[in-house]
């Protein structure tokens, strides 16, 4: 038995994905096209969509929100598991990873429920809330700029209904996070939102050290 998290070794990694994951060849592909791309990092990990797309089902999420959408592999993953009718609102400002993302909507069966919004994250948050979507939706997942994190976390707080999900991606941060050496601005960002989430009584929180950090935030 061990009381705190295992530490992941290559061999540990692999057996883990080995013995659960269940990436489809069609989200493989999608991975493995962004492999090529010089930002790949900012793909999600095959675990962490797997589990995405449980939470989905677990909570039976109909209207998500989704802010950095990158090539698609995590509206995909949210998307399949979604109740229909439903809808995925797909936030991001890049047309080129945004093409990757809709061949790949096609392909998978899912661009009816992809709405993707080209433009950025907070003018469409603004506009959803101004146009009476406040507590409508039923999950978020918040994985782009980091410096805009705490604005995009408010926004969509106000757009959850209760019981409503929040995941915020990046939130270990490569263990920069609790490196004192490092303070550029994207990681003072994630600490000072990791710091305000601890003690927000508007949540449940749980900090899940899954891919890079994966923070779950449950609307009171």
């Amino acid at each position: 038995m061990s009381n705190q998290t295992l530490n992941l070794t290559s061999n540990l990694y692999q057996y883990l994905l080995d013995t659960s994951s269940r990436e489809s060849d069609l989200l493989k592909k999608l991975r493995l096209e962004t492999a090529k791309d010089p930002m790949a990092r900012m793909q999600i990990s095959p675990e962490q969509g797997q589990f995405m797309g449980l939470l989905t089902q677990l909570i039976g999420a109909r209207n998500i929100i989704e802010i950095g959408t990158f090539t698609g592999y995590s509206a995909i993953c949210m998307a399949q598991n979604i109740i229909k009718p439903g809808k995925i609102v797909c936030c991001d400002v890049s047309r080129e990873w945004t093409d990757v993302a809709q061949k790949y909507w096609h392909l998978a069966g899912v661009s009816e429920l992809c709405d993707l919004k080209l433009a950025p994250a907070m003018d469409t948050l603004k506009d959803l809330l101004q146009s009476g979507n406040a507590r409508s939706f039923d999950m978020a997942f918040i994985d782009a700029d980091k410096e805009n994190y705490d604005q995009y976390y408010e926004a969509c707080l106000r757009l959850m209904r209760p019981g409503g999900l929040i995941l915020i991606d990046n939130t270990l941060w490569s263990g920069r996070v609790c490196d004192v050496s490092v303070n550029d601005m994207d990681t003072q960002a994630i600490r000072a939102l990791n710091l305000k989430l601890k003690n927000d009584k508007r949540i449940t929180l749980s900090h899940l050290p899954i891919a890079d950090g994966l923070t779950l935030c449950l609307k009171h």
